[in-house]
């Protein structure tokens, strides 16, 4: 079959396509990667609070603090999948070349990403997320979009990087 193409090929000259993923949508935002690192975040507070405030490790106890450390390895792990996938799908050579910190910066938030899935720690979570924003910053600069920060809506109120519209 393979052989059959290639003479087809030599005769009608196929055109080649290119897309950058199975399904050339074109829709990258790291702004599912900023939440999940803010849910990192959340989720370390919460968990600090959850001990601080419960005087009696019963069953409870533990079912909560299980729930709470899921949803935190969860959200680290949704981080490193939404940089993995736009930093392999969408960042090219020409990107790099114009922000060379790109390859260190998609590295320490997998390192992050992974650090908080072992430990409960909030400056791990706050850094990741700080990475994530810087990430955010140059995703948008290569799309020729400006940015501005804000705090988020709600708890734990920490910066986010947005596209101005």
């Amino acid at each position: 079959m393979h052989k059959i193409i290639k003479l087809l090929d030599k005769i009608f000259r196929f055109s080649v396509a290119r897309a950058h993923c199975d399904i050339p949508c074109g829709i990258y935002d790291p702004i599912t990667a900023q939440i999940a690192a803010l849910t990192v975040v959340r989720m370390d507070d919460l968990i600090d609070e959850h001990h601080a405030q419960s005087k009696i490790q019963d069953k409870e106890f533990y079912n909560k603090l299980v729930r709470l450390i899921n949803v935190k390895e969860e959200h680290s792990e949704k981080v490193k999948h939404e940089i993995r996938v736009i930093f392999g799908d969408f960042i090219k050579g020409e990107h790099i070349e114009k922000f060379p910190e790109l390859p260190l910066l998609f590295h320490k938030i997998m390192q992050l990403g992974s650090a908080d899935k072992q430990k409960s720690d909030r400056a791990t979570a706050v850094e990741l997320l700080e990475k994530v924003n810087r990430f955010a910053e140059i995703f948008w600069e290569i799309k020729g979009i400006k940015t501005k920060k804000a705090k988020a809506p709600y708890a734990p109120n920490l910066e986010f990087v947005y596209p101005e519209h």
